[in-house]
């Protein structure tokens, strides 16, 4: 007897812990109880936790926000915990009180989990249990409770008879003509996902007026979301219906007093574009997008600028040339002298797209006069984003006209007076370059990039000195071998110790690409030479740069001449010179420990 006694404690003791803990004054203690539930519903058997640990979470739905989200999060995955789909709606109570709370993560959270589980019941157990939860769940005084509904309509509705389905409808009906706008939120928010599994001809009779009713709320918050709903409408629909039942509505949102719903048209244009088909993109939207580009709000119109490349891309090929350059570029070029950065930042980052479309002739006629009007604009974004696409032009029109048209306005640019405009190009040199070529490069541009090692901004001689390392590594070892380590080792001669300075980076950055060869012949002995420059501050970059290079050189050459060399310098009369030297020995002899310890 006292050993069965004992038993049923031993069972026992697992959710005595956690009522323990879940009422413990601590969140954390109680957020680890519930992150610990599977473990205790294992504990305790399938049977126990319907009957004792369900009930008991049910009761006490009433906790910080974020031990909440966990109890939502950890329930969606619970139903093999309570004996499987057949048992699923053991979980339903639960999940119905955390739908219903106010902080909005938890309802989501809590409606996800609804969802997974819903998924999980056989279609009769569906109709018994969770179509009733759905329906509370529609009919709750407060809002959170209607709102958590809307998510449940799209789960169910396949897998019910015709009157529960219709039964559904005319809830969802009665959710999209709410008195709370945060109701008619959800609603619009899910009618998109709903319309893909209501039959046709009750997507045209039921759902079509929800939306047009959406799409003419008072809060443009509700409106907006009408816009997202009305693509998923017309993928679904004939092209007579769109026409005819959301062509009208679309007209209206485009044209909508609240910038923020036209921004959401602009947003979603070209899939609306793509779900509705040639011939109304080219009698309805294209003026729709036309109105769009001219907008008053530059939100609205940069939104739209970005859409420009793929709304052309996406026409019929059989009049796409023709409605660029009637219907589309005349107001691209307003936007292009826009007074609003952003929305030419935007413009300029897919402008040069349109090239391929166009073809050589017209690029060159049309399209290079603005590339030209946006390389010389005010704001580097626009400057930037046009030369980062440049291989889209250089592909149609060539490198022989890119080099007379677009060229010389980046060389214009890099020698700015304005020194972040310097900055801004010899960051994207190495992928100019790259789309360029080697041997345009050479011809154009490397004269500019050496330039750059004696600009009088140290800002841009440490860029142009990672411009180098990036150059040889698009370029190869040998290119940097014959082009460009020749003029950085002049350096080291010049009379300006800043210009010396710049010599011993390059050579510091150059080893880790060039590789143990070229450092060793080439750049380790101008190095060694500037050891006995006149200048401290030359001397101890010495040091520092003697054990950069270190690790690209064979351990003979290290003892021969690097070593003799630092001895000299940690014997130096400047006491930083010496400072460096002595850090350069210590840190060669560890790296020549470690490998040999390796």
């Amino acid at each position: 007897m006292a050993a069965s006694d004992k038993s049923v404690d031993d069972s026992l003791y697992p959710i005595a812990v956690l009522i323990d803990e879940l009422k413990n004054e601590d969140v954390q203690l109680r957020l680890n109880s519930i992150k610990k539930l599977s473990t205790i519903a294992l504990a305790l058997g399938e049977e126990r936790t319907r009957s004792e640990l369900i009930p008991f979470l049910t009761e006490t739905i009433y906790d910080e926000d974020e031990v909440l989200l966990a109890l939502a999060d950890q329930l969606g995955n619970f139903t093999s915990l309570v004996g499987g789909p057949e048992y699923a709606m053991y979980l339903l109570p639960p999940l119905e009180s955390l739908a219903t709370v106010e902080e909005t993560v938890v309802r989501d959270k809590a409606v996800e989990s609804l969802r997974t589980v819903a998924a999980e019941h056989s279609a009769l157990d569906l109709e018994i249990h969770v179509v009733p939860t759905l329906q509370r769940l529609v009919s709750g005084d407060w809002f959170t409770s209607r709102t958590s509904a809307c998510g449940l309509f799209s789960v169910c509705y396949p897998r019910v008879t015709q009157p529960v389905k219709a039964e559904l409808r005319a809830n969802f009906r009665k959710l999209c003509q709410d008195e709370t706008p945060m109701v008619r939120r959800a609603a619009a928010n899910k009618l998109g996902e709903f319309a893909k599994v209501v039959e046709t001809e009750y997507l045209k009779s039921d759902l079509i007026p929800n939306f047009v009713q959406l799409a003419q709320d008072d809060q443009d918050s509700v409106r907006l979301l009408a816009v997202e709903a009305c693509v998923s409408i017309a993928q679904l629909l004939p092209q007579d219906d769109v026409e005819h039942l959301v062509l009208p509505t679309l007209r209206q949102c485009a044209s909508d007093s609240s910038w923020r719903v036209r921004y959401m048209v602009a947003e979603k244009f070209v899939d609306l574009q793509k779900a509705v088909g040639p011939e109304i993109t080219r009698v309805d939207l294209v003026p729709a997008f036309q109105y769009l580009l001219k907008d008053a709000e530059a939100e609205v119109r940069a939104a739209v600028a970005t859409k420009v490349k793929d709304f052309c891309a996406s026409l019929d090929k059989a009049n796409q040339v023709q409605i660029i350059l009637s219907s589309i570029l005349p107001y691209v070029r307003d936007l292009v002298s826009d007074p609003n950065p952003h929305v030419k930042s935007a413009l300029a980052s897919v402008i040069m797209g349109l090239s391929p479309m166009l073809g050589a002739y017209q690029t060159v006629e049309q399209l290079l006069p603005l590339f030209l009007i946006q390389l010389k604009d005010e704001c580097p974004e626009v400057r930037l984003n046009i030369i980062s696409n440049l291989d889209c032009v250089n592909d149609v029109i060539g490198i022989q006209q890119l080099s007379q048209s677009l060229l010389p306005a980046i060389v214009e640019l890099a020698e700015d007076s304005k020194w972040r405009v310097r900055l801004a190009i010899i960051e994207y040199m190495p992928a100019l370059a790259g789309q360029l070529g080697q041997e345009f490069f050479d011809q154009k541009l490397r004269g500019l990039c050496m330039g750059w090692l004696n600009d009088h901004v140290y800002a841009i001689r440490e860029a142009a000195t990672l411009n180098m390392k990036k150059l040889v590594e698009q370029f190869g070892a040998p290119w940097a071998e014959q082009a460009i380590i020749p003029m950085i080792l002049v350096m080291s001669r010049n009379k300006n110790y800043l210009h010396r300075m710049t010599c011993l980076f390059c050579l510091n950055v150059l080893a880790e690409v060039c590789g143990t060869d070229i450092t060793t012949k080439l750049l380790l002995p101008t190095v060694l030479l500037l050891a006995a420059d006149p200048v401290a501050n030359v001397r101890f970059n010495v040091a520092k740069t003697l054990q950069k290079i270190s690790p690209f050189l064979e351990a003979s050459v290290i003892d021969a001449q690097v070593k003799p060399t630092l001895d000299k310098l940690n014997a130096d009369t400047d006491v930083d010179v010496k400072h460096f030297a002595a850090q350069a020995i210590a840190g060669i002899a560890a790296a020549t420990l470690k490998n040999g310890n390796l």
